[in-house]
């Protein structure tokens, strides 16, 4: 099957299976191997990838899904030379041990910090109908789906409080 995918900005013209995950389309096709394959069931979010600026699990949704969808990797978040502020978070608060999550964590704040702005409520927000506060049980309770084996966790929520906090000064 032939699809055209809108990955960090470019279309890329693909003739897959129609029964390849996003997530192989990304790596074994694209050669964007930044985007990690972890657990293969969306259970450890190293997958995760941004589509329409809203966080997946890119090993459970088909390519074939998303023609038209605009997809960013963590390779369109940044590049070494100029880091998103959040991947220099990351740096400077070591929120990596091994760094095979990382990127998964990274698209995964990106979005999280993006529903906090919208004022999305999350299950530990205590008023559904007030802003929510960018604290350290709102980071914990958003970021679960992204799993650490290093434990890197506290470092990680101190790069995203950084973030965070210098958009609103809300931390």
């Amino acid at each position: 099957m032939t699809l055209t995918l809108t990955v960090n900005g470019q279309d890329r013209a693909l003739d897959l299976d129609p029964r390849t995950s996003l997530l192989d389309a990304l790596r074994d096709h694209l050669d964007l191997t930044g985007t990690k394959k972890g657990c293969d069931h969306g259970q450890c979010g190293a997958c995760t990838i941004l589509v329409n600026g809203r966080r997946i699990n890119s090993c459970l949704t088909l390519a074939v899904m998303h023609e038209g969808d605009d997809i960013t990797t963590i390779e369109g978040l940044g590049t070494p030379e100029a880091m998103s502020p959040l991947q220099a978070a990351f740096v400077t608060h070591d929120g990596y041990q091994c760094g095979y999550c990382t990127p998964g964590q990274i698209c995964s704040a990106t979005a999280m910090l993006g529903e906090i702005e919208a004022g999305w409520p999350s299950h530990v927000s205590e008023d559904l109908l007030a802003d929510p506060e960018l604290t350290e049980a709102e980071i914990s309770e958003r970021m679960s789906g992204n799993i650490c084996r290093c434990s890197a966790y506290p470092n990680i929520v101190d790069a995203i409080r950084q973030v965070g906090g210098s958009r609103d000064d809300a931390v």
